[in-house]
C-alpha cells in the first residue's frame, strides 16, 4: 500500500534537511540505522542465550504481524528520512517464506545502502545464494560455542554443521567480513575464547565477543557477565601482539586483530561501556511496533497508525516523537561503567567501616554477629545500591538490639562482655574465675567455664579455650560438677571450633597431582532406554548432552557447593555406558588438577548433573526413573592418601 498525502504540510520531504530532524533526538543523535524484526518464531529452543527466556514466548497471531508490504512501506518512510542500513532480525528472520522477496523490494529503496540479515545460521546455506542475489549484503551468524555436543545442549537442536556450512558458504560468496556473534557466559563458554580467536585465522570473520545482557526473562545475574577488558585480558595472554583496530564513531564494537590472521575479532561492551552516547539505532518489531531503544518497554504501533490509513506526513510525526523521547541512556536506567563501579564499592566499603568504628557504642557494635557478618562479606560490585542501603539500616538495629543480644547470647563463641555484666555473674574460685551464665532456652541449668582473672575492663570469654577440648567437662572446684556442653566433632573438616559452617584454608598445604573418579547409574525402564539407544529422544542426543552438562558441572562446583574451592581443572572426563541388563545408563566422571585440594566435589558434581540431564530429557517418556549409587570410586593425592573403593 501506498500512504496517502495529507496535505498538511508539516514536513516537506522534497524539502528535507540534509538528515531528517524527526529521526534526531533531543541528544543530537541522528538514527539512520533501522533493524526490523520479521518474525517472533525461531526453529531452535535455546536454553542459556539471551534472546529467549526460559519460560518461552507468547507469539502474536499472524493477523496482527506486518505483511511484507507493510514492512517495505515502513522501510520507503525511513529511507526517506536517512536511514541508510537496514538489518532484518526475528526470532529467526530466515524461516519467514517470503524473506527473499522483502530482500529483493528493500534493494529497490533509492539511499539505502545496506541490507543487512542476523540469522542462527540453520538455513542459511541453503537461502544465501537467492538472499545475494536479491541484494543481502552483510551477514551476521550467532554461534555461541563451537562443540558440537555443546551447540546441541544450548540450542535443544541437532545442526551445529548446518552452521558451520553457512559460514563457509559466506566466506564462498565473497561475503567479507562474515561476523560471527558469540555471547560470553562465565561458567559457560568462557573457556572457548581462544578457540574463538583461533577460527579467524584462516577465515575472513569478525567474531563479536558479546556481554552478557539483562531482558526481562534472563534471571539476571550479574556473576555471569564476563567483562570486555577480562576478555581482553585472556586472549593477550595468548596473543600479546593483539592489534586494536580504528573504528567508526558509531560502532557499537571495539575491534582487534592478531597479525597474520584473515579475520579479526570484536567486542560489543554493553554493559562495562554502554554506548548509548552514539546510538543510531531504531526498531521495528514484528508486530510493528517502534522501540527507539532496546531496554526500553515504551513502544508505539505503527501498525496501527498504518492500518487506520495514516498519512506519510502523519507517520513522520508519530516517529519522530518517540525518537524525541529516546533517554540518554539504557532508557533512563541507571547505569555506571565497571571500573567507576568498583571504585564507587571501595569508597562507600571504608566509610561504612570508619563509620562503625568511630559511632559509639564500639564495642558492642563491632563485636554483634551481624557486623562479623556484614565486614567478612562485602558487597559485590554490582549489587552496592541495594547492599549499602540494608548496612546503613544495620547499624541503627544494632544500636537498639546489641545489649539485649549480649546479656541473652549464649556462651558459645568469642564475645566481649562490658565488666559491669561479668561482675553480676563472676564466682571466685581457687586458681581463677569461673563465669557461669543461666541459659533459659538450653536442657542445662548451668554452663562453667574456666578463666583467667582480666586485667583491663573487658574480659574476653572463649569457650574454646586451653583449659577445654571438645567434648570435656567445664571444671569448678567450688560449684560442683558442671555439665557436658556439645561439641563439633574435631573430624569434620567444614566447621569451625564454634561448630558453624566454614571454608577450610588450604593456604599452607603443598601443591600435588590430585585425581578423583565417581559414578552414577540412571535406571530408566525398557521403553526409555530403547529410545535413548536408539537416538530417537525428541529433546536430543541423551547422551551427548548429559555428558556436557556433567563436565559444565564440574567446572561450576564451587558456585554451586558453598564450601568447596574454586579449583582450576586440568582435565575432566564424562563417560556414559548404556547396560542393557539393567535398562540403566552408567555414568563415569573423573577430574584432575594440580593443586592444594582435592577434586572429589567436582567429580562427584559431574557425575550427578550428567545423572539429572539423562533424567531431564526423558521424564517426557516416564517419570519411573531412579538415579542411585553416587558415589566416589577413587581418589590421588593429598595428606590423607589414596582412596579406592572396592
Amino acid at each position: 500500500q501506498e500512504l496517502p498525502s495529507s496535505g498538511k504540510g508539516h514536513f516537506s520531504l522534497e524539502h528535507a534537511a540534509p538528515f531528517s530532524a524527526f529521526l534526531t533526538d533531543s541528544f543530537g543523535r541522528q538514527h539512520n540505522y533501522l533493524r526490523i524484526s520479521l518474525t517472533e518464531k525461531c526453529n531452535l529452543r535455546c536454553k542459556c542465550r539471551y534472546c529467549m527466556p526460559e519460560e518461552g514466548v507468547q507469539l502474536t497471531p499472524k493477523s496482527e504481524l506486518l505483511t511484507a508490504q507493510e514492512i517495505i512501506t515502513l522501510a520507503k518512510l525511513f529511507v526517506k528520512e536517512g536511514v541508510e542500513k537496514i538489518r532484518l532480525t526475528g526470532g529467526e528472520p530466515l524461516i519467514r517464506p517470503d524473506v527473499v522477496d522483502i530482500v529483493g523490494q528493500l534493494n529497490k529503496l533509492e539511499g539505502l545502502k545496506t541490507i543487512a540479515v542476523t540469522t542462527n545460521g540453520i538455513n542459511l546455506a541453503r537461502l544465501l545464494p537467492r538472499l545475494k542475489e536479491a541484494g543481502l549484503n552483510a551477514v551476521n551468524i550467532s554461534l555461541d560455542t563451537l562443540v558440537p555436543a555443546k551447540f546441541e545442549f544450548i540450542v535443544r537442536r541437532k545442526g551445529f554443521h548446518k552452521v558451520m556450512e553457512g559460514i563457509h558458504k559466506a566466506t564462498e560468496l565473497g561475503y567479507h567480513p562474515v561476523k560471527v556473534n558469540c555471547v560470553v557466559m562465565r561458567g559457560f563458554n568462557e573457556d572457548e575464547l581462544l578457540d574463538f580467536v583461533d577460527f579467524t585465522k584462516d577465515l575472513p570473520l569478525d567474531v563479536r565477543f558479546i556481554e552478557y545482557m539483562p531482558f526481562d526473562g534472563n534471571k539476571w545475574n550479574f556473576k555471569k557477565m564476563v567483562s570486555y577488558k577480562e576478555m581482553l585480558d585472556t586472549i593477550k595472554q595468548r596473543w600479546p601482539e593483539l592489534e586494536n583496530l580504528p573504528c567508526e564513531a558509531s560502532s557499537t564494537a571495539k575491534s582487534y586483530k592478531v597479525p597474520h590472521f584473515q579475520g579479526q575479532i570484536s567486542f560489543i561492551t554493553s554493559m562495562s561501556e554502554h554506548f548509548c552516547g552514539s546510538c543510531n539505532r531504531l526498531r521495528i518489531t514484528a508486530d510493528g511496533n517502534l522501540k527507539v531503544c532496546l531496554f526500553g518497554n515504551s513502544e508505539v504501533s505503527l501498525r496501527d497508525h498504518l492500518r487506520l490509513g495514516a498519512t506519510e506526513e502523519d507517520l513522520v510525526q508519530i516517529i519522530g516523537a518517540a525518537v524525541g523521547r529516546k533517554k540518554k541512556q539504557h532508557a533512563g536506567m541507571f547505569v555506571i561503567p565497571e571500573k567507576e563501579r568498583q571504585y564507587i564499592i571501595i569508597i562507600l566499603f571504608f566509610f561504612f567501616f570508619f563509620f562503625l568504628i568511630f559511632s559509639p557504642p564500639e564495642a558492642t557494635l563491632m563485636s554483634s554477629p551481624r557486623c562479623q557478618e556484614a565486614l567478612q562479606n562485602p558487597p559485590r560490585s554490582k549489587q552496592w545500591g541495594h547492599t549499602f542501603n540494608h548496612w546503613l539500616n544495620l547499624r541503627a538495629t544494632l544500636s537498639k538490639r546489641t545489649g539485649k543480644e549480649l546479656k541473652e547470647k549464649k556462651l558459645t563463641g568469642q564475645l566481649i562482655l562490658s565488666v559491669s555484666h561479668l561482675e553480676q555473674q563472676r564466682h571466685v574460685l581457687t586458681g581463677g574465675s569461673c563465669v557461669s551464665q543461666k541459659d533459659l532456652s538450653s536442657r542445662f541449668d548451668t554452663k562453667c567455664l574456666k578463666i583467667e582473672t582480666p586485667p583491663v575492663d573487658q574480659v574476653s570469654v572463649d569457650s574454646h579455650s586451653k583449659e577445654t577440648s571438645p567434648g570435656s567437662e567445664f571444671c569448678s572446684s567450688n560449684s560442683g560438677s558442671c555439665p557436658k556442653v556439645p561439641f563439633a566433632s574435631d573430624s569434620l573438616t567444614h566447621t569451625d571450633e564454634e561448630g558453624r559452617a566454614t571454608m577450610v584454608d588450604v593456604g599452607g598445604k603443598p601443591d600435588s597431582r590430585r585425581t578423583a573418579v565417581a559414578g552414577a547409574v540412571v535406571l530408566l525402564g525398557e521403553k526409555a532406554f530403547g529410545m535413548v539407544r536408539q537416538n530417537q529422544v525428541k529433546k536430543g542426543d541423551v547422551l551427548a548432552v548429559a555428558q556436557i552438562a556433567g563436565i559444565q558441572g564440574a567446572k561450576l562446583t564451587s558456585q554451586l557447593i558453598p564450601l568447596c574451592h574454586n579449583i582450576p581443572l586440568n582435565h575432566v572426563e564424562v563417560s556414559l555406558r548404556l547396560d542393557e541388563a539393567r535398562h540403566a545408563v552408567e555414568i563415569r566422571s573423573s577430574c584432575q588438577t594440580w593443586g592444594r585440594t582435592g577434586v572429589e566435589m567436582e567429580a562427584l558434581t559431574a557425575a550427578s548433573l550428567a545423572a539429572l540431564t539423562v533424567y531431564d530429557m526423558c521424564k517426557a517418556v516416564t517419570h519411573d526413573i531412579v538415579i542411585k549409587e553416587v558415589k566416589l570410586l577413587s581418589k590421588t593425592g593429598g595428606q590423607r592418601g589414596n582412596f579406592l573403593r572396592v
